[in-house]
C-alpha cells in the first residue's frame, strides 16, 4: 500500500493538465494510466481522424502548440506526440501501463486498487475523459448475427469493412466523417440521421473555432444556462479536421452517394425501421446554424471588426423528398452497422456512492464529493470543458478548490 495526497486517474489532456496545476501548488500526486500517455488517442480512434480544433487552439497550462502550421489540424500521431511532450515538459509523475481495478472508501480517504498494487489517497481526480466507451443503443441486440457491428472505437480504416453495404447510425461529427471516408473508398453507405448541427469549417474567412473562441461562445458558463443537462447532451458540430470540404454536411454526403434516412428506431425481423423526422431534423439543424452564425455577426459588429468579407448564404440542407422508413438489411445488402451514436465516460471502477439513479456521475462544476473531482466532461463548467483548450481552465479551478480544502483540514 502506497500513500499519496492525490491520485489522478487518466494521463490524457485532463489528467496532465491537473498534474501541472497540482505541481504548481506543491500538491504531491501521482497520475495512473492504463496504457501510455495519451492512450485513448493512440488506441481508440480511427486512423485518419484529425482534431476538430485548429492547432493554435491546443492550449494547456504552461504549454502551447509550437509547430509551423497553427491553422492546421493535428493527426492522431501528432496529438500523441503533443501530449507526450507535455507530460515530459511538466515532469508529470505518470504510473504508465497500470490498470485501475477499483476505487473504494477507506477511512477518511480512498483506496485505489490497481494491477500493480494499491494506493491510499486523500483526494481523487477522475480524468478518464468523456469518451471512455462508445455508446451503443440496446436495439443493437436485435440485429441478425451475420451483421458486423463496429463503433468509432473499433472502426480503424475502410479496409476492415467487408463486402456489402454499410449502415452508419448517427449524423454528428463521427458519423459524417466515417460515412465520407467509406464513400470515398467505394462503399455503399446509408446514413441514419437524428439530431445534429450543421456548421461550416470556415465563416467569413475565419475558422469557425476562431469565432467561437473570440466571441466568447466557448467560455459560456454552465451556470448561465436554464437547462444544463440539455446543454451537456448537445451533439457535436458536423466538422472535420480539414479545410476541404468547407462543409461536411448532409448535402455533401449525398453528393458522394450516401442515402439518408431518419433516426433509427428499431429492427424487426431483419428490417430496420426509421422515423419520418429527417426533414424536420434538417430544418432544425439549419436554424441552429443560422442562429450561431448570426451571433458571430452581431459580435463582429459590436467589436467594430474591419475587413471581413460579407456573410455568405450557406443555403439549406436538402434531404431526399421521400426518405425510406424501412430497410430490409438482407435485401438491401447491408452487412455492417457502425454505431456513431455518441460516447459515455467509463467510471465502472469507482465503487462509490457518486452516481444518480440512471448511472450518471453526480457533480457540481467538477466537484463530485469530499476529496473527489472529475475533469474533462462536456460542458462540465464551460462549453469548452471537454476540449484540449478548455480543460486547463477547469483544472485551475479544481486545483484551487482542492488546495483550499487541504488548508481547511490542516487548520
Amino acid at each position: 500500500m502506497r500513500q499519496m495526497s492525490t491520485v489522478i486517474i487518466g494521463a490524457g489532456q485532463a489528467g496532465l493538465a491537473m498534474s501541472k496545476c497540482l505541481t504548481d501548488r506543491s500538491v504531491p500526486h501521482v497520475v495512473i494510466e492504463r496504457g501510455d500517455v495519451a492512450n485513448s488517442w493512440a488506441t481508440e480512434r480511427w486512423d485518419s481522424l484529425k482534431l476538430l480544433t485548429p492547432n493554435w487552439q491546443s492550449r494547456l497550462p504552461g504549454y502551447r502548440y509550437g509547430g509551423g502550421a497553427p491553422d492546421g489540424y493535428m493527426s492522431m500521431p501528432e496529438i500523441n506526440g503533443y501530449l507526450q511532450g507535455y507530460a515530459c515538459s511538466i515532469a508529470a509523475p505518470v504510473e504508465a501501463r497500470t490498470t485501475v481495478q477499483s476505487v473504494t472508501v477507506q477511512g477518511f480517504g480512498y483506496r485505489v486498487s490497481t494491477d500493480r498494487g494499491d494506493w491510499l489517497c486523500d483526494n481523487l481526480v477522475l480524468a478518464t475523459g468523456a469518451c471512455g466507451q462508445a455508446h451503443v443503443p440496446a436495439l443493437s441486440e436485435e440485429l441478425p448475427d451475420h451483421i458486423a457491428q463496429l463503433t468509432p472505437h473499433t472502426y480503424k480504416t475502410p479496409d476492415q469493412i467487408g463486402p456489402g453495404g454499410v449502415l452508419v447510425v448517427g449524423g454528428s461529427a463521427s458519423g459524417t466523417q466515417i460515412a465520407a471516408e467509406l464513400l470515398g473508398a467505394g462503399h455503399e453507405v446509408t446514413l441514419s440521421v437524428g439530431a445534429h448541427i450543421r456548421a461550416p469549417r470556415h465563416y467569413r474567412s475565419r475558422d469557425i473555432q476562431w469565432w467561437m473562441d473570440r466571441s466568447g461562445v466557448q467560455d459560456t458558463h454552465i451556470e448561465e444556462l436554464d437547462d444544463p443537462q440539455r446543454a451537456r447532451s448537445v451533439p457535436s458540430l458536423q466538422l472535420v479536421g480539414d479545410a476541404n470540404p468547407p462543409f461536411l454536411d448532409l448535402n455533401y454526403l449525398q453528393g458522394l452517394g450516401a442515402e439518408l434516412t431518419g433516426r433509427l428506431v428499431g429492427f424487426r425481423n431483419g428490417v430496420a425501421q426509421f422515423s419520418g423526422s429527417l426533414a424536420n431534423q434538417c430544418a432544425l439543424s439549419d436554424l441552429k446554424m443560422r442562429r450561431l452564425l448570426k451571433s458571430f455577426d452581431d459580435w463582429a459588429e459590436r467589436q467594430g471588426l474591419q475587413g471581413l468579407p460579407a456573410a455568405p448564404d450557406h443555403g439549406s440542407t436538402e434531404p431526399p423528398p421521400n426518405p425510406r422508413l424501412s430497410l430490409d438489411l438482407k435485401a438491401g445488402g447491408i452487412r455492417t452497422v457502425i454505431w456513431a451514436t455518441g460516447y459515455r465516460p467509463d467510471f465502472g471502477f469507482a465503487k462509490l456512492p457518486i452516481f444518480d439513479h440512471k448511472g450518471g456521475l453526480r457533480h457540481l462544476n467538477g466537484v463530485v464529493g469530499p476529496g473527489i473531482y472529475v475533469l474533462g466532461l462536456p460542458f462540465q463548467i464551460r462549453r469548452k470543458s471537454a476540449l484540449i483548450d478548455g480543460v486547463g481552465q477547469d483544472a485551475e479551478e479544481l486545483a484551487n478548490h482542492l488546495l483550499q480544502c487541504r488548508h481547511n483540514k490542516a487548520a
